[in-house]
């Protein structure tokens, strides 16, 4: 940080100068114990809000004002990466009890705020800016993206990380006696119902074109957990519903990513992104673990099935990120996919990791930074679909694969995509591209650009919640 440009901004902002002489004498220059740095870093933060609630909300800020509290959110990251730098690993395994606690991504950054004060920001202070437009968000959510890059940057702490990311979800043992008595389970936005050998996992927000947003994520790793575990079925089928929408009223669509809307109207959290990413569409990828067992590990494995996708309409944005994960791609002759992460300011989520295994690094590129289209029926579509089906004839083909891949059983099936799997993306390698997604998206998320793309590309500022 420049000391002398932050003196002139938060002066410039009215702030005299004995308080922020006083705020640059606070701050900490090095690093020694945690439970020394603890405090002293803890005071700080401290003072660094005290600066910020000395200012008007954003949306009233001047200039000046402007530039104050962008000089002291800087100054206060960076002294957390500073401390992270140094403690992340110990403080993981104080809030894990030494790794013999499993806590889930949301859970552990607010368990942060509460081990070290200022750290990241705690619930109520999340709560307080989700009451705000995303454009009027100071952006406190970017210090768990701080601290969750670290600890998921080393390797103990972010693979046992990852390790509680991919059990079952606490509900999940209420519901899998209700899908085995009745062979169904309805969680609201999401169904699971087994149709002979297939748990067929059913994902809907019809008023959105079934985008996905904070009212579908629980229930739909729910209902991946219940597809994995299932002991009566061989494997799992996640296909889109029904749409309200007045251009496809009645047909079903795979879905259409991210509900922008709900980002624009700061209904989306940061850990949403890391929940979805680490959670259900890595049990897609790798299966739902054992306690004593992250899957892939030579010595134990977790537990897994075949995953089919049924793409009727189109896969936009989340939902071809989804595509990558599956072991079979079906869809409609007239389907689509899109990964318009240009016109929207994120990270598409892991496709940036994955892609270029299907279609080549020039492909991959165009889509994700050119927005480029792939239809299915494409040569281009088919690098990411195994086969093309009539939209009418989408429910005979979907049969047809499931008694082809259940033919000769699961074991086999299973054991080959964990045998392909570990040669594409070793977990590490995952590990590691989500400590850096963390921090990047944690950043757009509460960029400028972002806003600038959902109104100029989305109409977002337009648009009913």
């Amino acid at each position: 940080m420049d000391r002398a440009a932050a003196t002139h901004a938060l002066q410039e902002a009215g702030l005299d100068r004995k308080t922020v002489a006083a705020w640059l004498a606070a701050m900490p220059h090095n690093t020694a114990e945690l439970a020394a740095d603890r405090n002293r870093f803890a005071q700080f933060w401290q003072q660094c809000a005290a600066l910020i609630a000395r200012l008007p909300r954003k949306p009233q800020r001047s200039r000046a004002e402007a530039e104050a509290a962008q000089a002291v959110f800087a100054a206060a990251r960076q002294q957390r990466e500073r401390f992270l730098a140094a403690h992340a690993p110990a403080l993981y395994d104080e809030l894990t009890q030494r790794r013999s606690r499993f806590v889930r991504v949301d859970d552990l950054a607010f368990a942060a705020a509460a081990a070290v004060p200022g750290l990241t920001p705690t619930a109520e202070q999340v709560a307080a800016e989700s009451t705000f437009l995303q454009r009027d968000k100071d952006g406190v959510e970017i210090d768990q993206g701080i601290f969750l890059a670290h600890v998921l940057a080393d390797e103990t702490c972010g693979r046992h990380l990852c390790h509680a990311m991919l059990l079952p979800r606490p509900e999940t043992a209420e519901y899998l006696p209700k899908l085995a008595a009745a062979g169904r389970v309805d969680l609201g936005k999401v169904t699971v119902e087994r149709r002979g050998k297939a748990a067929v996992v059913t994902a809907g927000n019809p008023r959105f074109l079934n985008a996905e947003d904070n009212t579908t994520i629980d229930a739909m790793e729910i209902a991946v957990d219940l597809a994995i575990l299932d002991p009566d079925s061989d494997v799992a089928v996640l296909r889109g519903g029904e749409v309200e929408h007045p251009k496809y009223r009645g047909r079903k669509l795979f879905g259409a990513g991210i509900n922008l809307t709900h980002i624009y109207r700061g209904l989306i959290p940061l850990t949403w992104f890391l929940k979805r990413d680490l959670g259900f569409v890595h049990k897609f990828f790798r299966g739902v673990a054992r306690p004593d067992a992250i899957p892939d590990d030579v010595h134990g494995t977790g537990i897994e099935k075949p995953w089919i996708a049924a793409l009727d309409g189109f896969a936009i944005g989340g939902h071809c990120q989804i595509l990558l994960t599956m072991d079979y791609v079906l869809a409609a002759s007239d389907a689509f996919m899109t990964l318009p992460a240009r016109k929207e300011g994120i990270i598409p989520g892991a496709a940036n990791l994955r892609m270029p295994r299907f279609t080549g690094d020039r492909i991959a590129r165009q889509a994700i930074q050119y927005d480029r289209r792939l239809d299915c029926a494409s040569p281009e579509g088919r690098l990411l679909c195994d086969e093309i089906a009539a939209p009418a004839e989408m429910d005979r083909a979907l049969d047809h694969v499931v008694a082809r891949l259940t033919s000769s059983g699961a074991v086999s099936a299973t054991s080959n995509r964990r045998a392909l799997r570990i040669g594409e993306e070793p977990f590490d390698i995952f590990r590691q591209y989500f400590s850096a997604y963390a921090r990047d998206q944690a950043y757009n998320h509460f960029s400028p650009a972002l806003i600038a793309n959902l109104e100029r590309e989305w109409n977002a500022h337009n648009r009913k919640i």
